[in-house]
């Protein structure tokens, strides 16, 4: 390898495993937005669960789910070499013919902590109700084996990137994801008690750390950064360094548009500016981005996330009235966000290069029905497997704690400690 393509694999590699670091760090938003939003009582099992499924998250793809996403030559069918041992999928890739190529394990690294980002947005969703350890046993199988399969479907090669399926860093193979795991989660979970009445009426259950859960969302925002601006792959050339750096900006404005149209609805419906509403609105923006950073200007970027954060304040309400218990919000924000992004990737594409009879009309149809592909195989094959698995835990192990533990706390029940012991009452 001559000397200027050392130089660049090596700085390729770098700037690979730094954004994966700073998507690492999302694992630490996540756990302070949670445990933010959950009653005091909930605390130290929330932040058990975060720190566990991160863990959990590694090893399960370092074992099989990364040959799977990976490993496929079939278009339906992933790749199944790294769990019979055929082959060693995490092997070096080196350059050649003057290309530059980033080491093997930096894209390994990246991709393990996307997996573990979907499996957070999980853990927000079923909290306060949820055993620890069934919780931990459907992780298992969520980042060893259902993420794989629709990550390999779209970046591992698959027939939805063959359809012409865009989705830049995730919208749909992370967060819709992870937003169906969540909800087939849920739905068999049921409400916590006491959330809504039977006479209909929805009953605020408040978080316990607001500001924890500021930090959270800030964390996050940081984070994606590495998310987004991780998943151009390269920096080496002055066409990359400027990708990445538009990635950076839309980034940023989108999560800026997001949180301030959450706020100004939170002021026009509720007289009042909501700041759970407004957190989600910032992380509303930034999921919708993340389908498309790169194409769109930074003011269409910034009305992306604006209309994000309008989506998930509605989506939030209409959930509490179809009685979909979220503490945390993950699904309106992550599924229904998600969803608009992938929808919104029509909006940025460059349409200009159609022939005559193909005008920009034809390619907008085209570009919104791979889109639509996309989603609907996503969130199809996450919410049936994922169904199946909540379900077969509830009939064996069960998937909720009893009445009197969740009274009680599952800090007690599942951790045998409290995160705020001396916030406990007198016995």
């Amino acid at each position: 390898m001559e000397q200027v393509t050392q130089l660049g694999y090596a700085l390729d590699t770098f700037y690979f495993l730094v954004c994966g670091a700073l998507v690492m760090w999302m694992a630490a938003g996540f756990t302070m937005l949670e445990a933010g939003l959950v009653r005091a009582k909930n605390t130290a099992e929330i932040l058990t669960k975060n720190v566990g499924l991160y863990a959990i998250a590694c090893v399960m793809f370092m074992l099989c789910g990364y040959g799977i996403m990976y490993g496929g030559d079939h278009p339906l069918i992933p790749g199944l070499s790294m769990l019979t041992g055929a082959d060693n999928s995490l092997a070096e890739v080196t350059g050649s013919g003057g290309d530059v190529y980033y080491s093997k394990l930096s894209d390994f690294f990246f991709q393990v902590v996307f997996v573990a980002t979907a499996m957070s947005i999980v853990s927000g969703a079923v909290a306060e109700r949820m055993k620890l350890w069934a919780f931990f046993a459907f992780t298992v199988i969520m980042t060893g084996f259902i993420y794989p399969v629709q990550g390999y479907w779209k970046w591992g090669g698959g027939f939805l990137d063959q359809a012409g399926f865009l989705d830049f860093a995730g919208s749909g193979v992370v967060h819709l994801a992870g937003a169906s795991a969540a909800l087939a989660g849920v739905l068999l979970l049921g409400a916590r008690k006491g959330k809504y009445s039977k006479s209909g009426q929805v009953n605020a259950i408040p978080g316990s750390n607001l500001p924890l859960s500021t930090l959270g969302m800030l964390i996050l925002w940081l984070g994606w950064f590495g998310f987004n601006g991780g998943s151009q792959l390269k920096l080496g050339t002055v066409a990359d360094a400027n990708a990445v750096a538009l990635v950076f900006v839309n980034t940023n404005m989108a999560a800026a548009g997001g949180l301030i149209a959450a706020l100004l609805v939170s002021r026009l419906v509720f007289r009042k500016a909501d700041l759970t509403m407004t957190l989600n609105g910032a992380l509303a923006g930034l999921v919708a981005i993340t389908a498309e950073p790169l194409a769109p200007s930074p003011l269409l970027a910034t009305t992306i996330g604006a209309v994000g954060g309008v989506i998930v304040f509605f989506s939030v309400l209409l959930l509490d009235k179809l009685k979909i218990d979220d503490p945390v919000g993950a699904i309106s924000v992550h599924g229904l966000a998600g969803i608009w992004g992938l929808i919104a990737v029509v909006l940025s594409q460059d349409y200009a290069g159609l022939s005559a009879d193909k005008g920009v009309e034809w390619g907008m149809l085209n570009q919104l029905g791979a889109q639509l592909l996309g989603i609907a195989v996503i969130a199809g094959w996450v919410l049936l497997t994922s169904g199946l698995v909540w379900m077969l835990l509830k009939k064996t192990v069960g998937i909720r704690v009893s009445e009197e533990e969740e009274y009680g706390g599952l800090d007690i029940a599942e951790c045998g400690l409290e995160a705020y012991p001396e916030f406990r009452p007198a016995e």
